[in-house]
C-alpha cells in the first residue's frame, strides 16, 4: 500500500506512535509519505520505502496566523497527485483529518481513503473547546476509518460527540527489542554516584502532566531514602516545577536532561518511572518504562489503568494523592523481592500485550478493511 502518514513530529506520544507505525510498515514493504512541517524527531537516518514531503506554511503578511491546515491540504492533494497514494492516515481529527478530507474534496472526491487516530487531547482539551467541538466532530464523521489508543479514548469520543461509527481500538505499541531495559549506553554513577535511588519522568511539560507534583513525590520519598529525580523533556512548566524545588531544597537532587531521542537509553537506569497526569488517554511514555523492566507510579484516570496493572507492574492513586504515591515509591524501593516482581510483570506486559510486531498487522488489516469499502 501506499499511505502517507500526517503526524505533529515533536516529543509527544501521537508524533512517537505515528513515526514508529511509518518505519515499522515501510520494513513490511508498504511505501510511506510522512506529510509535517518537520521531520519527525525518530526519523534520523535514511530508510527504505520512506519519504518525508515538508509542509511549507506561507508567511503573507495579510495572515495573522499563517494558515497551516490549508498548506497542508495543498501538499497532501499534491503528494496524492504525484505518488497515486491509497490511504492518508491522520493523527489527530484537527487539523490533520480535516486537511486530508480537504484535500480530497480539492480533487472532487477522488483522493485516497482517510483513517483518523485519535490520540487523546484532540478529543480530551482541544475537542471541548466550542470553536473547534463541530470540526472534530464533522472530521472524524467523514473519515473512512477512525482508530482510538484506548478503550477509554473511543468510548468518550462516541459519548461527548455522539459519535454513531464504529471506533476501531488499536493500542500503542512499543518495540520492544529496543526497550529492552538496557544499560549499555547509561552509567547510573553519573546521576547517582552515592548509590541513590533513581526516579524519572519524561513528557512535554504541560501543566496535564503536573511536573510540580514529581517534584513533591521525590520530597517525600527522600524523607525515607536517598533519592534523585531525572526530568526528561521541556515545556511551559519547565520553570515552575525547578522554582519548586529550589524552595523544597532539592535543587541539587533534581536533574534536567532535556529532549532526548533515545530516551530508551535512560529508562532502563532509573528505578521507577513516574506519571501523575491528571489527563492519559493511553500513557506511552509508561509502556515505554514497562518495556524496560522500569515499574511505574501513576494516576488511576483514562487508559491508564489499561497499561499498568496496579499491585502488579506498577501503582494507580487518586490525581494529586503525593503521599500515597511517595510511600508506593518507598514500598518498592525499599522491597527487593517485590521489586524484581514489579520488574518482571511491567516487561511480560509490555511483551506480551503491546509488542510493536503484534500490533502492526492490526494496522494493516484495518487499512485493507477500509480499502474495501
Amino acid at each position: 500500500m501506499r499511505i502517507a502518514i500526517v503526524c505533529y513530529p515533536t516529543h509527544g506520544g501521537s508524533g512517537v506512535l505515528a513515526t514508529e507505525l511509518g518505519i515499522s510498515l515501510a520494513q513490511l514493504g508498504h511505501q510511506i509519505h510522512f506529510v509535517s512541517y518537520s521531520s519527525p524527531f525518530r526519523l534520523r537516518r535514511f530508510q527504505q520505502n520512506i519519504f518525508y514531503h515538508e509542509v511549507d506554511v506561507s508567511a503573507y503578511p495579510l495572515f495573522k496566523y499563517p494558515p497551516y491546515d490549508l498548506s497542508l491540504a495543498t501538499k497532501l492533494m499534491e503528494v496524492t497527485k504525484e505518488y497515486h497514494l491509497d490511504i492518508v492516515h491522520a493523527h489527530y481529527a484537527i487539523p490533520h483529518a480535516t486537511s486530508a478530507y480537504l484535500a480530497r474534496q480539492m480533487m472532487r472526491g477522488r483522493g485516497p481513503k482517510i483513517v483518523t487516530t485519535l490520540h487523546g487531547t484532540d478529543i480530551t482539551l482541544v475537542g471541548k473547546d466550542a470553536s473547534f467541538f463541530e470540526t472534530v466532530k464533522f472530521s472524524i464523521e467523514e473519515s473512512d476509518g477512525v482508530t482510538a489508543v484506548s478503550k477509554y479514548l473511543a468510548n468518550r469520543t462516541i459519548k461527548e460527540f455522539s459519535i454513531n461509527k464504529e471506533i476501531r481500538v488499536i493500542y500503542n505499541f512499543v518495540d520492544t527489542e529496543r526497550f529492552n531495559g538496557s544499560v549499555a549506553d547509561c552509567s547510573r554513577k553519573v546521576f547517582a554516584p552515592n548509590k541513590e535511588k533513581l526516579l524519572i519522568h519524561t513528557s512535554n511539560f504541560r501543566s496535564v502532566k503536573r511536573l510540580t507534583d514529581t517534584v513533591r513525590i521525590l520530597a517525600k520519598v527522600r524523607e525515607r531514602i536517598p533519592a534523585k529525580l531525572l526530568l526528561v523533556g521541556d515545556g511551559p512548566d519547565r520553570q515552575a516545577s525547578h522554582d519548586l524545588a529550589v524552595e523544597l531544597g532539592l535543587h541539587d537532587h533534581v536533574l534536567y536532561l532535556g529532549t532526548q531521542d533515545y530516551i530508551e537509553n535512560l529508562l532502563g537506569c532509573a528505578d521507577l518511572f513516574l506519571l501523575p497526569s491528571s489527563e492519559e488517554s493511553f500513557g506511552l511514555a509508561a509502556l515505554e518504562a514497562m518495556s524496560c523492566r522500569t515499574p511505574v507510579i501513576a494516576t488511576r484516570i483514562g487508559g491508564l489503568p489499561e497499561v499498568v496493572d496496579d499491585k502488579i507492574n506498577g501503582f494507580l492513586h487518586p490525581v494529586g494523592d503525593i503521599e500515597a504515591m511517595a510511600a508506593s515509591a518507598v514500598e518498592l524501593l525499599t522491597n527487593d523481592r517485590l521489586m524484581e516482581s514489579f520488574q518482571a510483570k511491567a516487561r511480560e506486559k509490555a511483551v506480551e500485550r503491546f509488542d510493536a510486531r503484534k500490533l502492526i498487522p492490526h494496522y494493516e488489516r484495518f487499512y485493507e478493511q477500509v480499502l474495501r469499502q
